[in-house]
């Protein structure tokens, strides 16, 4: 296998509207808003459950693990980062203890939905148990029950698969994250052709 090597994403700035929201509470702790990275107008959308370290003690921009394992397997499935946005169900990175389902609930309703209806993603991949019972709003939903078929969520194709943070401490789980990322892959190119 080629050396993989990982590269920093375009950060999708956020909104003035939005950068002084406090309706959730994360604003207490600290944390800036990150709205996604990559690009707006791509046919496939990501969702993680909140953006991980983006910046080191110095402040200079890195490659986290989630996006290199991410960034590794859209690669290998053949789409191009073009294809791809990430964005967030909470807009912020909590580091310390909240209230998740609610606060999840509010991050949704104020910022997520909007940018489903602007941005129209003709595929949404839902990354992770946590994005996943947030976005189907069903706290039993499991990656490992859902995985490898298409579910209908807003009136948008969703699929889901498991977190880059997971696949990498079980890298038994690549083998199946490749086959989601495929999927997606799949149908793209279906959607394409039409």
């Amino acid at each position: 296998m080629p050396l993989f090597c990982p590269e920093i994403w375009r950060e999708d700035p956020t909104p003035p509207s939005e950068q002084d929201c406090e309706s959730c509470g994360l604003y207490k702790q600290g944390t800036r808003m990150v709205w996604g990275e990559g690009n707006p107008e791509a046919p496939i959308m990501i969702v993680l459950d909140n953006p991980g370290a983006r910046e080191d003690k110095e402040g200079n921009p890195i490659v986290c693990g989630t996006r290199q394992t991410l960034q590794q397997a859209i690669q290998e499935v053949g789409l191009e980062k073009e294809h791809v946005y990430v964005t967030y169900i909470l807009k912020r990175r909590p580091i310390r203890k909240y209230d998740k389902e609610i606060t999840r609930k509010i991050c949704m309703r104020h910022h997520l939905y909007k940018q489903l209806a602007q941005l129209m993603p003709k595929l949404i991949l839902c990354l992770g148990n946590v994005a996943v019972q947030s976005f189907f709003q069903d706290p039993d939903a499991e990656v490992k029950k859902m995985r490898k078929e298409w579910h209908n969520v807003r009136g948008f194709p969703v699929s889901v698969a498991y977190h880059p943070l997971a696949v990498r401490r079980r890298p038994n789980l690549y083998k199946l994250f490749i086959e989601d990322l495929t999927l997606v892959a799949n149908q793209l190119n279906t959607l394409q052709k039409k």
